[in-house]
């Protein structure tokens, strides 16, 4: 039967890919931490509730980098990827007051690149290790025919944990609150379908040339890691000056500041109160976007907002400045429903 097909000949190499799986336990073994319970290889991931909480409700979400991967693989570059889709969903479960418990990754590629594969996954183990939460497991998959050569997809779920009676659910925010707006990190892991089509289509520039105002080259712009709030929020979280957070997202900030607000309030922002970093504008200008579609499309320099009580703006914001994160009150909560710009 010598003549017959394999696995290999199909497209699908599993030496390649049980080496490339060889490579990745130490990356997962760095992120382990008391409660783990499993290591890579198992069919499932297992990890203990912490025991010294009370009233633990479990938070969940999922997500992905979107085209960013598209610039990642225009530079050849795929060390940040993994960082950020880990922030993105610990940023997404902290909007709930919840910290990461444990991460799970899926990469799916045509082909397995061994060098690839590790440099993504190295990625989101740092991520995970700057989070402190376990990487638990995940899935490489080798897909030839569905993914085109060189190119790979990259999602992330996250678990995390927070007492029952500290879930922020916006039932606090009040007419009145502080807007507390934190500043992003770039373009974080929105928008890039547009932005991709400015810079390498209207600007006609590649990945290593400058991109014009910022200093930096199109892929040091555009690849830049995800801010995680974590650090920032803890210490504001544990103290319960808090009332409610946005993380800026698809949608900017008229699409997801609105999801945290109970019925019967919106948000009124001041452009003023901050400065849009220079990439925002070099795309708005290049690409001659409208400035509504810019706030619906991008998060414009700000990446998390705060709801809080006018006595508590100092404490966010001493706190984002202890991590050398700018900050500025940026709004107010007020009747009404929507978000609006004046």
């Amino acid at each position: 039967m010598s003549d017959g097909l394999s696995y290999r000949e199909s497209g699908v190499d599993l030496d390649v890919a049980e080496r490339a799986k060889e490579g990745l336990k130490a990356l997962v073994a760095s992120t382990r931490d008391e409660h783990t319970l499993s290591a890579l290889g198992s069919f499932g991931g297992l990890y203990a509730v912490p025991p010294e909480l009370a009233s633990p409700v479990l938070v969940s979400s999922a997500d992905g980098v979107g085209t960013k991967l598209k610039v990642a693989f225009a530079a050849g570059r795929h060390d940040t990827v993994g960082q950020c889709l880990v922030n993105h969903c610990v940023n997404d479960i902290l909007v709930q007051g919840a910290r990461p418990l444990f991460f799970l990754d899926y990469l799916a590629t045509c082909e397995m690149d061994e060098a690839v594969v590790h440099e993504v996954v190295r990625g989101v183990a740092t991520g995970c290790r700057e989070n402190q939460c376990a990487l638990l497991g995940g899935e490489t998959a080798e897909m030839p025919g569905f993914y085109a050569p060189g190119e790979y997809d990259l999602a992330g779920f996250v678990v995390g944990v927070v007492e029952r009676e500290r879930i922020l659910d916006g039932s606090q925010i009040r007419a009145g609150d502080a807007l507390v707006g934190i500043a992003s990190s770039g373009l974080h892991t929105n928008g890039y379908t547009l932005a991709r089509k400015i810079v390498f289509e209207a600007l006609a520039l590649g990945a290593d040339d400058e991109l014009p105002g910022t200093d930096r080259t199109v892929a040091e712009e555009l690849l830049a890691v995800h801010r995680s709030y974590l650090p920032i929020l803890q210490e504001p979280l544990e103290a319960q000056c808090v009332h409610g957070l946005a993380h800026v997202t698809g949608g900017g900030i008229p699409g997801n500041l609105p999801r945290v607000l109970p019925e019967g309030l919106g948000a009124v922002i001041e452009r003023a109160a901050w400065e849009v970093p220079p990439v925002f504008r070099t795309l708005q200008e290049a690409g001659r976007v409208a400035s509504e579609e810019m706030d619906r499309v991008f998060n414009m320099g700000v990446g998390m907002i705060a709801v809080v009580g006018p006595d508590q703006v100092d404490s966010v914001r001493d706190a984002a400045g202890a991590h050398g994160v700018q900050s500025w009150v940026i709004g107010a909560i007020q009747a009404g429903a929507g978000v609006s710009y004046r």
